[in-house]
């Protein structure tokens, strides 16, 4: 297992999609950002639901590069958000500086939030939580800072995914390792060391404690090859596979395959 400090070290390198796709710290470079961001990933406009979050007490667990959260600031949300960098929280509140926003932002561990008991009405983490050395307790956490009736909006990596598949080729069939487990090939080789993926049945697990949880599977760019990926993971087998991807039948055929297992989970209002 992957220790936090290994995690924040990698986080603290770039943030994730920095690299990529932020070219810079000025207004038109964070614009170009969420542009290419919501392109790529247009769904989590309406997963998120930015615009129902206005007048409420919403905190978003790993800020990242900061589009989201500009998103959640412009809605007219009581905002806060932690990132287990200090990259994280730099470059959002460069952001937010630049189109005068506000949030309380601030380094902070999502297996220890430090909030009181019922503190908001809604707890948002995209691609986080996957991360935590222990993700459980960062979903007990996401409970007890939910109000009664509150609710979490969670994105984490699927296991029988497109892209869990295609990392196990390349890192166990292909380097002679076939019995190497997807947990195994994902924890090394998909982002930070220790990630994790769950199947449909593992992430409801995870959410038990919460009264009413709704899961959905979402086929990704990554499963489709159709945007770039880190540098870790370029070459010209993934060249070639680009080229030879079968994304229309994949499109049709593996729904139910895709990166990005989308949780929607409910506190009880008693």
């Amino acid at each position: 297992m992957a220790t936090k400090q290994e995690v924040r070290e990698f986080w603290d390198r770039a943030a994730c999609g920095e690299q990529l796709y932020l070219r810079g710290f000025g207004a038109e470079e964070f614009r170009k950002q969420a542009e290419i961001r919501y392109e790529l990933e247009p769904f989590i406009l309406s997963f998120a639901e930015f615009e129902a979050s206005t007048g409420k007490r919403v905190l978003e667990i790993g800020v990242g590069l900061g589009a989201d959260h500009q998103r959640f600031a412009e809605a007219g949300a009581v905002l806060s958000g932690i990132d287990l960098t200090n990259r994280g929280v730099e470059i959002t509140r460069r952001r937010f500086e630049k189109l005068g926003l506000k949030s309380d932002l601030q380094v902070g561990d999502a297996e220890q939030l430090a909030f009181p008991d019922n503190t908001f009405d809604s707890v948002y983490a995209w691609g986080v939580v996957h991360h935590s050395p222990d993700t459980q307790r960062t979903v007990r956490e996401i409970l007890r800072v939910l109000k009664p009736g509150g609710e979490a909006r969670v994105m984490i990596y699927h296991k029988y995914s497109l892209v869990a598949f295609m990392l196990w080729l390349r890192y166990a069939l292909v380097a002679g390792r076939p019995l190497t487990s997807l947990d195994t090939v994902c924890a090394k080789y998909l982002e930070s060391p220790g990630t994790k993926v769950y199947s449909q049945t593992s992430a409801r697990e995870l959410f038990r404690q919460f009264e009413s949880v709704s899961i959905n599977i979402q086929l990704t760019h990554g499963d489709l090859l159709t945007s770039r990926a880190g540098q870790r993971h370029e070459g010209p087998w993934l060249n070639v596979a680009r080229k030879l991807w079968p994304r229309w039948l994949l499109r049709r055929l593996c729904q139910r395959n895709g990166l990005f297992i989308l949780i929607d989970a409910t506190k009880s209002a008693l």
